[in-house]
């Protein structure tokens, strides 16, 4: 699937404020990966512009934690690749474990990023709030008044943000 194609899917079925933050989030998540990639890493920049476009799109169905999940059996229902899939199904902050996915009522697996592509994603919706682009600081404070200072996911979300700019820094 295309850009444009994933964008028509995208206006069809979600409204216009998770069109707009999954524009902001792909066009960050592009510009990373080409940064990336520029640095001799291999990242697969078209699959991370399309994984930032469509990674929220089980917004359509619930704005819940669970819209990651929802999303990636939305792109698996309609056909997409399972590497689109996986990119929706573990961008919530810097993935879910196993143990936290059983707590918050997920099916019982894990929901970390693993590929490039994934933590690329991750890492940009991270750093976009609505439409507009944050430090990591506004991200960890945001997490932390949710889940409460030092939880796992805070710890995670800091370790992802140190992964990427080592990238950025090689």
């Amino acid at each position: 699937m295309d850009y444009e194609t994933g964008l028509t899917l995208l206006k069809r079925i979600c409204s216009p404020d998770v069109v707009e933050h999954c524009l902001a989030v792909s066009r960050y998540a592009y510009e990373l990966s080409l940064a990336i990639k520029n640095r001799g890493y291999d990242v697969d920049v078209e699959l991370v512009k399309l994984g930032g476009l469509l990674h929220d799109i089980g917004r359509s169905k619930t704005h819940g934690i669970e819209h990651g999940v929802v999303g990636a059996e939305i792109l698996r229902t309609l056909g997409f690749d399972e590497k689109l899939a996986l990119i929706a199904e573990r961008h919530i902050g810097a993935g879910i474990t196993k143990e936290e996915a059983i707590e918050l009522g997920l099916p019982p697996k894990d929901y970390l990023p693993v590929s490039l592509e994934e933590k690329i994603v991750a890492h940009a919706d991270n750093l976009i709030f609505g439409t507009k682009r944050v430090e990591i600081d506004d991200v960890i404070k945001k997490f932390e008044r949710r889940l409460g200072r030092g939880h796992p996911s805070v710890i995670r979300i800091l370790q992802l943000n140190d992964e990427i700019n080592a990238l950025l820094k090689r």
